[in-house]
């Protein structure tokens, strides 16, 4: 029987938690994302964040993340509409922090930051019209591309910088699980239809309308009095609206479990006793508000949720740099090589 490394023992154990989460979510897709969502998205956010600040946020500069806090909190006050002014330009704020995560990893003379993060605001004038920046930045990168296309991202350069068989395996049952959802027929959910299912999903169905047009599965018009019946019935009761449940389920749920599977590599359990406390006690608190009212819970947790998704874009970002660089020094040898 052949040993095997450490590393490799983590990529045998995704595996097998992206075949689990792939077979729930083909059962119960709309259960189990709201399962994870409100159980394991909580803890999630607390001990990234706290292991993101133990790393220096993986920016240049010591306090570059304040400003992505800060846009964080204002995206909140907006969400939540505790501020007029800040509602119509969420989109706004995550596309300066998205690219200004790019300058925080890229530069290191604060100067330069300062005449990119002005830049970076006057550029937002060329797209106030642009339908495509308005989706991309509100809607699919603080979620699907947060949860299942950088966690690809950091499947791939995992393995590659390990080298790892199970490694360039576990990117292919990915990729073939997030597949298989659009290949195989979707079947009837008996509890999609339940009430306390559609009540506990009314903040997310927006993502689910625009992945189904996105996909080609279906044409829903924006959410009013006259499109919300159509809208709620593919969502919820057909094929296409099951297709893309089960690959959203799968993309956050093996999102949290990848990241609890690394336990004993990046360690971010080790923290002081009263930090763990406050970690459990906070966690805690959120699945009972959760279990109480479920669209309690995305508002007392949505600061949270953002700030962890902002706070991540530079790893993000050196994430797809060592990708750049782990190709770059397999290539480069074999040109040597054909010399």
């Amino acid at each position: 029987m052949i040993a095997l490394r450490p590393v490799e023992k983590i990529d045998a154990a995704n595996i097998g938690l992206m075949i689990l989460s792939c077979a729930i979510a083909f059962v119960i897709p709309f259960e189990l994302f709201l399962f994870s969502y409100a159980v394991l998205g909580p803890l999630h956010y607390l001990t990234e964040i706290g292991w993101l600040h133990k790393k220096g946020y993986f920016t240049t500069g010591k306090y570059d993340y304040v400003l992505l806090a800060v846009l964080a909190g204002l995206i909140t006050l907006g969400f939540l509409g505790l501020s007029d002014s800040l509602e119509g330009v969420s989109n706004g704020l995550i596309y300066l922090g998205f690219l200004m995560a790019l300058a925080m990893v890229v530069f290191k003379d604060p100067t330069i930051k300062v005449i990119s993060a002005i830049v970076i605001l006057f550029s937002t004038f060329l797209f106030r019209d642009s339908t495509f920046y308005d989706y991309f930045f509100a809607i699919y990168l603080p979620t699907i591309i947060h949860v299942f296309i950088f966690t690809g991202l950091f499947i791939v350069y995992g393995a590659l910088k390990s080298k790892s068989r199970l490694g360039f395996i576990s990117v292919l049952v990915f990729i073939l699980c997030a597949a298989s959802f659009f290949l195989i027929p979707a079947g009837y959910s008996p509890f999609a239809s339940k009430k306390y299912i559609q009540n506990s999903f009314t903040g997310f169905v927006e993502l689910n309308r625009q992945l189904i047009n996105l996909f080609g599965l279906a044409e829903l018009k924006e959410f009013n009095r006259a499109t919300v019946v159509e809208n709620v019935n593919v969502i919820f009761s057909s094929q296409a609206g099951y297709m893309v449940m089960r690959f959203i389920a799968f993309a956050y749920t093996y999102h949290y479990l990848n990241w609890f599977s690394k336990t004993s590599v990046i360690q971010w359990h080790k923290v002081s006793r009263n930090t763990l406390i406050a970690i459990i006690s906070i966690w805690a608190i959120s699945i009972a508000i959760y279990a109480y009212d479920y669209m309690i819970g995305l508002k007392w947790l949505f600061l949270l949720s953002f700030l962890h998704v902002l706070l991540e874009f530079p790893l993000n970002y050196r994430s797809i740099i060592g990708i750049g660089t782990e190709l770059k020094s397999m290539l480069i040898p074999n040109r040597m090589k054909q010399v």
